[in-house]
């Protein structure tokens, strides 16, 4: 029985309601991604994942003996003959070799990575259109893909890049009627993709992207800075049943029927300046949640004020001060969430795990706090 429904909110477009009560650590969804893509163009880059699933070719016992593509210049390599068989029929068609290759070695030198980011994402999608036309039309449906219009900046690239596109000799069949489709897909791009991170590494807190996932159900999720759900995703997790890049998203702490469920689209840790910047830039909306409503009055404080401030009004005007202790990750350079085990995995009572570097630990908490009452605290 599913605990979740995708309803019209209020001043927020849709998002995803709690069907039932939501116990902490309850699986609220697990969902495997649409469309998987590599931002990254370095051929050296495809002989360290599979081309397929992006699992890590050294985490694979038998990785010595490269399972490659046998048309490919990319030097893409799989980690099965399984993955090899459904990418070659699917994602990583003769076309899709041909069609990386030209952009990786004429034009990077001339584009921006984001430039090229892009034109990989929608060869993947323009890709997707000719072998399952029914999940080209679901990715199309969702946000940003039916009333697209780009301006300005954003308009150029797009005309850029469906230029780019036309002219790697697409077959008929694929939908390259007019730039504004093209514009279509890179709203979706921009306002549903997921970046799959690179396992965390104290040594090296830089985490670079493995692969962007769009995701039918997961792109449901709305943002908030103190969510009350987050996301685990699967890489190269031996124990996870799924996919590698499958998504869950599990509860922090109880949620109520009828409650808002949401996600933080970048770390909690952000302050406010750069969380307003980056849902402004990459999503086109302003933050109105009730700690964004009380960092808002700091902004024009630096930060020796923003501390004093924290001390003075630590109750009424520093809601997410519970939230920090109890689910901020405290690993060097993680600042993951932490949200408890599902019920049905936890050995021992109050056991959390960090999405980020996957720490145990536990906490002596009262997870029936929903969030207005985190807010009471």
């Amino acid at each position: 029985m599913t605990m979740i429904e995708v309803a019209a909110i209020e001043g927020r477009g849709k998002g995803v309601i709690a069907s039932g009560g939501v116990k902490a650590g309850d699986i609220i969804l697990r969902d495997s991604p649409l469309l998987l893509y590599s931002p990254n163009p370095n051929s050296s880059n495809s002989r360290l994942y599979c081309a397929n699933c992006f699992k890590s070719i050294a985490s694979i016992p038998s990785h010595s003996l490269l399972i490659t593509c046998p048309s490919c210049a990319m030097g893409a390599v799989f980690c099965s003959t399984n993955c090899r068989s459904t990418a070659l029929s699917t994602s990583h068609s003769p076309w899709v070799c041909n069609a990386l290759l030209s952009i990786s070695s004429h034009h990077h030198r001339h584009h921006s990575d984001d430039f090229i980011a892009q034109a990989r994402f929608l060869v993947a999608a323009y890709n997707l259109s000719s072998h399952s036309p029914a999940d080209f039309h679901l990715l199309l449906s969702l946000q940003g893909g039916t009333h697209s219009q780009p301006q300005g900046h954003e308009r150029e690239q797009a005309v850029a890049l469906h230029s780019l596109i036309a002219s790697l000799n697409p077959p008929s069949s694929f939908p390259l009627a007019s730039p504004g489709l093209t514009a279509a897909l890179l709203a979706v791009d921009k306002f549903n993709a997921f970046g799959l991170m690179e396992p965390f590494d104290p040594a090296s807190p830089h985490r670079n992207v493995r692969s962007y996932a769009i995701y039918p159900k997961a792109s449901s999720f709305n943002h908030d800075c103190l969510p009350n759900a987050c996301c685990f995703d699967m890489l190269d997790n031996p124990t996870g049943s799924g996919g590698n890049c499958d998504m869950i998203v599990r509860a922090i702490h109880d949620i109520s029927q009828g409650r808002e469920i949401c996600i933080s689209y970048f770390p909690v840790n952000w302050n406010y300046a750069d969380r307003q910047r980056r849902l402004s830039e990459d999503y086109g909306f302003e933050c109105g949640c009730d700690r964004c409503q009380v960092e808002s009055k700091w902004k024009h404080q630096d930060h020796e004020d923003e501390d004093d401030s924290m001390e003075d009004d630590e109750d009424d005007d520093f809601p997410h001060a519970y939230f920090f202790l109890n689910f901020l990750c405290d690993t060097d350079n993680c600042w993951g969430t932490l949200a408890p085990l599902p019920p049905s995995e936890a050995s021992q009572p109050n056991l959390m795990e960090c999405n980020v570097c996957g720490r145990l630990c536990t906490k002596e908490l009262d997870f029936k706090n929903d969030d207005e009452d985190m807010q009471d605290d």
